[in-house]
């Protein structure tokens, strides 16, 4: 009763519903007159016939016979007192069988489904809402981003302009509100002049539109679009983007950074005030065939290994972990000292034979330029004709035919680089070529990142995540002080340093050992201490800067947070 009590409590103010429910009343009290008048009628017609029955006995003959149940066990003699049945009984099935129900749904039912819609996905948020992020899209790129937001307990809400649409998303758990991307209005109802961020992800046209219409409402919420096309980037700032991401072209760049071919030196992926995060190849240098303790990286030039990179895989980074061709060191150090790690071991491998790059999409173009960029040969091979004259060094063909496969030069590739955005298509070419050449670097893009331990076993050597590479340049663009997204995972966060580590080393902290974690740097008042020495005690005041995946993150946070 309670339950019902506060449902019809939600229903009242909506609009137009007061009136619903005044004619449903309207109807059902003429209905309850029409039952009236028949029980008086059919008590007058039985003393006339000579019969005499109760009064709660003529609405109970009333009642069965419009609801054609008719049980017989009252029933008129006369011709009049018959004609009079069928006279109930006809109103009946035309007031209780068809308007009754009809007037029910339309009055009653469906106003109350509407409003049980309209609570799972609103159209405007409290007054006092503020410092949420609005997202304008659902696509990989923002299910990525929520889960994240969700992580660092940040408020956000997605707007969809179809209200079925809405409800099924927040069934999934979504925060979803109801609006017309280009309505002010709309951005009014969901404070977006109080929003830390408004990231819009759908098309480049829609994406302008977003931008324009929160511009005009407020000057100083940062506004984050992406752009499919490279002309988009300038029409989309003078509609009012902060920032413009071009994530088909930061997909392919990474991609060709880690390609065994060219240049191996370190690519800096994050940056935490002068502290700088970097990948690095190691396949072709003097490291490879080394534990990290025989490579004396510290002692050379500085860095740190945080992890490294196996097959996609992260792993914390220990004094006998071995170093191999397929390794991709994480290193942390400052600028001078990526500079120095460049100096004594960056190497350029000479190869005679082109990159492959299978898909001439946008990410397979961005590939391409960057691979240029880094004076690497490469070669497209691409289904589609239309590609052919457009784009440089392009062959037409279908990855799936060996004989294709083998013209646009597989047997001889050292790195093969598949882009394509269907992910299905990925998983095929990834097996296929992983068979043809077992000993190739096969790298590949994934569009949902359900998909990247699928792509792994069928023989990646790296996943790049189309999804996770948009997501994590949004969540960076928050510009919190304490967290920066380097990877897919993989995050340099700041916490103070717990008292239990005060006057105590890092090395007798155990911190790695404990959580996996890496401590790269210690901040105090007077300075940032990048690669900390390992025997220098910890002081009150101080905080420690850390790099580490989720989970590493989450054991760090439970056993030493506010302790």
């Amino acid at each position: 009763m309670k339950f019902f009590t506060a449902e019809m409590s939600a229903l009242i103010p909506l609009r137009g519903l007061r009136s619903n429910l005044s004619l449903l009343f309207k109807f059902l009290l003429g209905l309850l007159l029409m039952i009236t008048l028949y029980s008086v009628v059919f008590h007058l017609l039985m003393v006339w016939e000579g019969q005499y029955h109760s009064w709660l006995s003529g609405f109970y003959w009333t009642v069965t016979t419009m609801t054609t149940l008719g049980y017989g066990d009252i029933v008129f003699k006369s011709d009049l007192g018959r004609f009079f049945s069928m006279f109930v009984m006809l109103s009946g099935v035309v007031f209780l069988l068809v308007m009754l129900p009809f007037t029910f749904i339309q009055f009653f039912y469906a106003p109350f489904m509407e409003a049980q819609m309209a609570a799972r996905a609103p159209r405007k948020l409290p007054q006092e809402t503020a410092r949420h992020v609005i997202l304008t899209h659902f696509d990989p790129i923002t299910q990525n981003l929520m889960r994240k937001l969700k992580q660092y307990n940040y408020h956000y809400v997605l707007l969809t302009a179809d209200t079925e649409e809405a409800v099924h998303l927040s069934d999934q758990g979504y925060q979803v509100v109801v609006g017309d991307f280009d309505s002010p209005e709309t951005y009014r109802n969901i404070r977006a002049s109080q929003a830390s961020l408004v990231a819009a992800t759908a098309s480049d046209e829609v994406n302008t539109n977003v931008a324009f219409t929160v511009r005009g409402l407020c000057d100083d919420v940062p506004v984050i679009t992406t752009a499919d096309n490279s002309a988009s980037v300038d029409i989309l700032k003078r509609a009012g983007s902060t920032h413009v991401l071009e994530v088909h072209e930061m997909t392919g760049r990474f991609l060709a950074r880690r390609t065994h071919a060219g240049s191996a030196k370190a690519h800096v992926v994050g940056r935490f005030d002068q502290l700088l995060v970097a990948e690095a190849t190691a396949a072709g240098t003097k490291l490879v065939g080394k534990t990290l303790a025989e490579s004396k990286l510290r002692e050379t030039v500085g860095v740190t290994v945080v992890g490294i990179w196996e097959r996609g895989r992260f792993e914390a980074a220990w004094p006998d972990t071995d170093i191999d061709e397929h390794s991709v060191l994480m290193i942390a150090g400052s600028e001078g000292q990526i500079e120095d790690y460049n100096e004594h071991f960056s190497v350029y491998h000479e190869t005679q034979a082109p990159v492959l790059i299978i898909g001439a999409g946008r990410v397979g173009q961005a590939t391409a330029r960057a691979l240029k960029e880094q004076g690497v040969e490469y070669r497209i091979l691409e289904k589609r004709s239309e590609f052919i004259d457009m784009i440089p060094g392009v062959m037409q063909g279908d990855a799936a035919r060996l004989e294709d496969l083998e013209q646009a030069g597989i047997r001889d590739a050292p790195s093969v680089l598949i882009t394509t955005h269907e992910d299905d298509i990925n998983i095929y070419l990834t097996i296929y070529c992983r068979r043809l050449r077992p000993d190739v670097q096969l790298i590949t893009r994934c569009t949902r990142e359900r998909n990247i331990a699928t792509l792994h076993r069928a023989g990646a050597d790296f996943v790049v995540s189309f999804a996770s590479m948009g997501a994590n340049a949004i969540f960076n663009v928050l510009k919190r002080s304490d967290i920066v997204m380097v990877a897919e995972g993989l995050s340099v966060f700041r916490v103070p340093t717990p008292a239990r580590f005060y006057g105590r080393s890092l090395a007798e902290t155990a911190i790695r050992k404990n959580t996996g974690c890496s401590v790269i740097a210690v901040q105090s008042e007077k300075d940032l201490d990048i690669n900390p020495d390992p025997l220098k005690p910890l002081s009150k005041g101080t905080e420690l800067i850390l790099i580490g995946g989720v989970e590493s993150q989450s054991a760090f946070l439970k056993k030493y947070a506010g302790k």
